[in-house]
């Protein structure tokens, strides 16, 4: 599990890029008291994240699981994390607090392919 991560400023994120990483409230209810902080990779296109107030977003985690195929195995800050493509959310860009990284090309090239297989015909 991903622990001490702080997130400082009360700042929202006005225009997140495709496949930046972020730390982010992903608490169900907005204001709720069981907050969490977690990284997540935005997937939602550059076009949509300019025009709307809400982001997709792919949860990441430190529990690693090499079989899965749902899931996309990256280091970000030095720390090995899991893309969960399974794991898809909209949020409101407000809850996007700070900017930790970007995944590569190449990883961002699997995770399509990856989100393309689950989710596409």
């Amino acid at each position: 599990m991903i622990r001490n991560l702080s997130v400082t400023g009360r700042k929202s994120v006005q225009n997140p890029k495709r496949y930046e990483i972020y730390l982010a409230n992903v608490s169900p209810v907005p204001g709720g008291q069981d907050l969490k902080i977690r990284p997540v990779v935005v997937v939602s296109k550059n076009e949509m994240n300019r025009h709307l107030n809400t982001v997709l977003v792919c949860l990441m985690t430190s529990r690693l699981h090499p079989s899965w195929k749902s899931r996309l195995q990256i280091v970000c800050d030095s720390k090995r994390l899991e893309i969960a493509a399974d794991q898809i959310h909209t949020i409101p860009k407000h809850r996007l607090k700070r900017k930790i990284g970007q995944i590569t090309a190449e990883k961002a090239s699997a995770l399509r392919v990856i989100i393309t297989e689950m989710y596409g015909e």
